[in-house]
Parts: C-alpha cells; sequence; structure tokens
C-alpha cells in the first residue's frame, strides 16, 4: 500500500555487519516448529513493500513469500509479477528461496492485512503500508503471534502510540521478534560511530543536532485512480495520496524525519526528550500557491523546526523540509544528517567522524537486507530481538515535534503520549465521506 520516495533509498547506498538491537535472555526457537523455513507474508504492496520483498530473499537462506496483501488490487498484481520475475533469478534459485503465490493467496481490500497473517504457514510479517494503519495491523500481528518485521514509524498520533506500546508488551510475553525498518541501526559504519559515542570518545553529549532537508515529493491527481481502474472515492484518493494527509502519513516530520530523531536518541542510549517547543509552517505545498483544497490538497507542512530537550539538559534541533530550490546543506554536511557535540568534541554520525576522523567506511552489506539477515538469525537461533519500543519513542519524538509546530504551544512527552487527538477513521468504507480537516494554524489549533 505504501510507496517509497527515492530520497531514503537515494541517502543509504552502504549498509551494515550486525544489528544494534534489544536482545532479551535466551529463550526456546520460537518460529516455526519443526522447521526453520521462513515463511513471509507482505502487507502493503507499494514501493517499500515491494523493496522489504526484495530484500527479504536476499537475506537468508530457505526463505519464501507466500502472501500478499494491498488495499488496492492493482498493487497486489504488481508486486506478484515482480516478486515472480525475481524468483527466476539465479541468486534466489541458489538461496534455495521461493515466490509461491497463488491467486488465493494475493488479497486485496481494507481486510488485506487480516487475510495475510491468517494465512496458513506463514510466520513472518512486513508491514509496509501507510503509517496510519501501522497500530491496528501490529496488533493483528502480535496477537496471532508472529515475527513482524515493520516499516517505521510505528503510528501518527497519541493513541496510536499506546496500542503500539501495548503492543510491544504482549509481544515480550510471547517472545516474539521484531524488527524495525530505522536501518541504521542494522549499518555497520553507524554502529562503530555510535559504540565510540557510548563509549565516551566525545565526553558527555551536551547537544545534538539532525536535518532532513530536501526538496518536494510526489503527488498524485485523481485521475491516475481511473486509469488504474479504481472508482474514484475520498477513501481511494486520500489512500493513494497517503503522504499528504496528517491520518495516513503523520506529516513528513513523523513519516521521514523520524529516521535522524531515532540516531540522536539512539546516541542518548535510547533516551527520549522530555518536552519541545517549535514552528512549521505550509507553504509550498500543492494548493498553496492558489485556492487551497484539504480534500484535494492534503493537509500536512513542508517544513519543520523543533527544540527537544532531553532531562539532563541536552538539547536537539530538528529540521526538516520538503521544499524545492532550498539549499539543504551545510558546507561539509548532508542535507539528511545527524551531529552529537560533547564535551571532549564532535561527531558527525551520518559520516562516520569523531572530531573530523572518520572512524568507519561506508563499505558493507545493504542495511535494508541487514534488518531482515538479523531478523532471521534471532528468528532461527532462538535469541529474541524486539526494537518495537525503540522505535515507539522515536516516533512518538516526531509526533511530540508535529504538535509543537501545528499549535505553537510547548509540548511534553506526557502531553503527547496521553494526546486525545485520534486522527484513524472510526470506519473504513470506500463509499465513506471522509471530510479533511485544513492545515493546522500555529497560534490557533489547539493542542488536544
Amino acid at each position: 500500500m505504501t510507496e517509497q520516495r527515492t530520497t531514503r533509498r537515494d541517502f543509504l547506498k552502504t549498509s551494515a555487519a550486525a544489528a544494534a538491537v534489544t536482545t532479551l535472555s535466551l529463550a526456546p526457537n520460537v518460529h516455526a516448529a519443526g522447521s526453520d523455513t521462513i515463511k513471509v507474508g507482505v502487507i502493503g504492496c507499494g514501493g517499500r513493500g515491494s523493496g522489504a520483498a526484495d530484500n527479504v530473499l536476499h537475506a537468508a537462506d530457505n526463505v519464501q513469500i507466500v502472501a500478499l496483501g494491498d488495499v488496492f488490487k492493482f498493487r497486489v498484481d504488481g508486486l506478484r509479477k515482480r516478486l515472480l520475475n525475481l524468483s527466476e533469478s539465479d541468486e534466489i534459485k541458489k538461496r534455495g528461496n521461493k515466490v509461491d503465490l497463488p491467486e488465493e493467496r494475493c488479497f486485496a481490500g481494507l481486510d488485506c492485512h487480516e487475510k495475510v497473517i491468517n494465512t496458513p504457514g506463514v510466520n513472518y510479517v512486513i508491514l509496509a503500508t501507510p503509517p496510519g494503519f501501522r497500530p491496528l495491523h501490529l496488533q493483528a500481528a502480535v496477537a496471532a503471534g508472529k515475527h513482524i518485521f515493520t516499516e517505521k514509524p510505528v503510528a501518527v498520533d497519541g493513541p496510536g502510540i499506546r496500542k503500539v506500546l501495548a503492543a510491544y508488551e504482549e509481544s515480550l510475553k510471547k517472545k516474539l521478534c521484531i524488527v524495525a525498518g530505522t536501518q541504521r541501526r542494522h549499518q555497520a559504519p553507524y554502529l562503530e560511530t555510535i559504540k565510540r559515542i557510548h563509549d565516551g570518545e566525545i565526553g558527555d553529549i551536551t547537544s545534538m543536532r539532525c536535518f532532513w532537508n530536501q526538496g518536494a515529493i510526489w503527488f498524485r491527481n485523481r485521475s491516475e485512480l481511473a486509469q488504474r481502474g479504481v472508482p474514484d472515492s475520498d477513501l481511494a484518493y486520500q489512500l493513494h495520496n497517503w503522504y499528504h494527509f496528517v491520518w495516513t502519513c503523520g506529516d513528513h516530520i513523523v513519516e521521514q524525519h523520524v529516521h535522524n530523531l531515532d540516531v540522536c536518541n539512539w546516541a542518548m542510549k535510547d533516551k527520549h526528550p522530555v518536552r519541545c517547543i517549535g514552528v512549521g509552517s505550509r507553504s509550498a505545498r500543492p494548493g498553496t500557491g492558489g485556492q487551497y483544497n484539504p480534500a484535494e490538497h492534503g493537509n500536512i507542512f513542508d517544513q519543520f523546526c523543533i527544540d527537544f530537550e532531553y532531562e539532563d539538559g541536552v538539547h536537539m534541533l530538528s529540521m526538516c523540509r520538503q521544499i524545492t530550490g532550498c539549499d539543504g546543506n551545510i558546507p561539509g554536511v548532508s542535507g539528511v544528517s545527524e551531529a552529537v557535540v560533547g564535551t571532549k568534541g564532535v561527531s558527525q554520525v551520518n559520516a562516520y567522524t569523531i572530531n573530523g576522523r572518520r572512524v568507519a567506511t561506508g563499505r558493507g552489506p545493504d542495511p535494508y537486507v541487514q534488518e531482515h539477515t538479523d531478523l532471521i538469525e534471532a528468528i532461527r537461533g532462538g535469541r529474541p530481538i524486539n526494537e518495537l519500543k525503540n522505535v515507539a519513542h522515536s516516533t512518538l519524538t516526531a509526533i511530540m515535534g508535529r504538535m509543537a509546530a501545528y499549535t505553537g504551544k510547548a509540548v511534553t512527552w506526557e502531553k503527547a503520549l496521553n494526546s486525545q487527538e485520534d486522527t484513524y477513521p472510526p470506519r473504513l468504507a470506500w463509499d465513506m465521506s471522509l471530510p479533511v480537516p485544513p492545515a493546522a494554524v500555529p497560534g490557533k489549533t489547539p493542542l488536544v
């Protein structure tokens, strides 16, 4: 269901050797009884789901993709065809991996996640839909006892985060393995750089900054739905154009910038901010240069600048934007980057440097593949790993920043976590009326 922007994959061409993940005590092997076969069901067949399906087939031996699901049939059909072609490659055959996707295990519709999760034999679920659906899908997969690869972010609002944290607690009881799509935690040079920060090479952290500054992203017109044979409706349009609506996307500070925020929380040994204040606006999105219609043009911002404060007084400057024609770089620093300042020096984490000295190379396995390798090895080795709490906290960090920018108010961690603003529609149906609130106005939009 989701479609991946090229910037994420363009930015990360390098890779990882091992994962920095939460390792629990040794537990009995909890994958399919009597077999080490990983049988994968993919929920969300857009760009990211397609990428993850490709990645898992290259991540380990004895992997089979046996079920697909998406709200749109054309996406299911497209991924099925792509995977069947991929399964004929020499590398996939050499690994003994298979694509076994008869029509009866390819599901389209609003209930496709239930059908994939309940497909007999599926023991590894990939969640790659727009993030507004993630809490629902995580709850269902955990309840069914499946191991999970979940894309980031894992929610778009406080109620969603509460559901995810409840699912995390349940997953611990079931000793499930869960890895998130925060692939920098599976990327060798990031792992080495963060390790050195944790070992004290820059001293005590005093401040941080992180950026994701890029040009505008894709925008789809309603006419594209008709070309795909999809009847026009509010829901179909919003799902097809999901990046531009808060309830499906969470805004780009949540959907995209969560990567950089996660690195900074990681550098802080997975502490999270306690409060924030910030600014943001919508100035260059479709419709802002003329007649603005939220139902057509969406209701997210295109720029944010947030000051996050941690409990020990450390501040993090967070900046992200999606505006074409702007210079996104500081000299020597990528527009997508993380920097950490300490009492003994500075680390440009994304460049893998400590005090100007490179401490790791960018060579190694593809981190998009490595995150699946790490998850499969944990499943087969009976060593459960679970990243769900970390990615939930990084997601809530981003949500907290969005709330501050939307309202113009200072927002605490507790306020964001306990927010009553539930953006998910109470009932989804193709023929439903789904009004879109206008974009937030700082100083007028209430903090709920």
